[in-house]
């Protein structure tokens, strides 16, 4: 007699069904934590339709799981995607870093449907989102790099060969803690950017004393990016100019609105941010001045266009 065959491993049915851009995705939720279903279908499929259809299949190959939040008046937001615990064997068996805990998923998405600031989290993933958006519609442009708020919560993490030894044991008190990073390229020029995502409710003062820390790290590294303030509001805009007019900070700190990008329907990439201390006018985020040697070893370019397209 015959012995029936062995189900087959999970893990192994489901890496033998990934595509690249489902990789692509998997990696997103393991280190961002939480996107929507508008999120992922804008950044990485051509239609919403065919986004869902995938997303359900990752979800019966229990790679992803998802919730949906109610609204306070009534109704409910879309779908949100979490990785499940097969989406966490996958990506730690991808990147070599050993299994992962038995109850990581479970864990971690108790935290996200729990998390008081879930729509700051949401906020700041969709910048990035809309510039995969792009990237995906415009052949010549990518985001490089996108590293989540956690990347820089370990003291250290900012200390480079050069910099101030000091950088060691200040830790999070005294310098930055964006809310991500990235490296955004156009054909042979890319640009390095911290992002700080602002929902509007917390006061200024608290936004001046986060330029402070970027102030200090500026004084202390090499590290010279250009800083992305996210503003809900022109006025909100206005009024964080008018602060920075008195201080004249030397980091370079580039900001927009979701106002102006609303009525525009403009990208994060395009002619949105308007710079600290330099005038009138925006500029794309690939014009925006930076200083990093280290930047530049890894993602070398060639010149910009004019004296004021790279800091010297």
């Amino acid at each position: 007699m015959r012995r029936p065959l062995a189900a087959p491993d999970p893990l192994l049915r489901l890496q033998a069904s990934i595509t690249a851009r489902d990789d692509r995705l998997l990696g997103w939720l393991y280190d961002h934590g939480v996107l929507t279903t508008d999120q992922i279908a804008i950044a990485l499929f051509p239609s919403l339709d065919f986004a869902q259809r995938r997303l359900r299949r990752l979800t019966v190959l229990r790679a992803t799981d998802r919730f949906r939040p109610n609204r306070a008046y009534g109704g409910s937001y879309p779908y949100h995607y979490v990785l499940n615990q097969l989406g966490y064997e996958h990506v730690h068996a991808q990147r070599g870093l050993g299994a992962p805990r038995r109850d990581q998923a479970r864990r971690r998405k108790q935290a996200l449907t729990a998390r008081p600031d879930l729509p700051h989290l949401l906020g700041g993933n969709q910048v990035f989102i809309d510039l995969a958006a792009h990237a995906r519609t415009h052949p010549d442009t990518r985001l490089d790099r996108w590293q989540p708020a956690s990347a820089f919560h370990d003291p250290g993490v900012f200390y480079r060969s050069g910099g101030d030894p000091q950088m060691m044991v200040r830790g999070a008190t005294g310098l930055p803690r964006p809310d991500g990073a990235g490296v955004w390229t156009e054909q042979d020029r890319s640009v390095p950017f911290f992002l700080e995502y602002d929902t509007g409710r917390e006061r200024l003062d608290v936004l001046t004393a986060k330029i402070g820390k970027y102030e200090r790290l500026y004084a202390m590294s090499t590290w010279a990016w250009p800083v992305l303030f996210h503003l809900p509001s022109a006025r909100r805009e206005a009024n964080l100019h008018h602060r920075l007019a008195d201080t004249r900070p030397r980091a370079i700190i580039a900001t927009t609105t979701a106002d102006l990008r609303a009525t525009t329907g403009t990208s994060p990439a395009e002619q949105v941010w308007q710079l600290s201390g330099l005038g009138a006018g925006r500029h794309r985020l690939i014009d925006l001045p930076y200083t990093d040697t280290h930047h530049d070893a890894e993602f070398p370019t060639l010149p910009g266009p004019g004296p004021d397209s790279r800091a010297a």
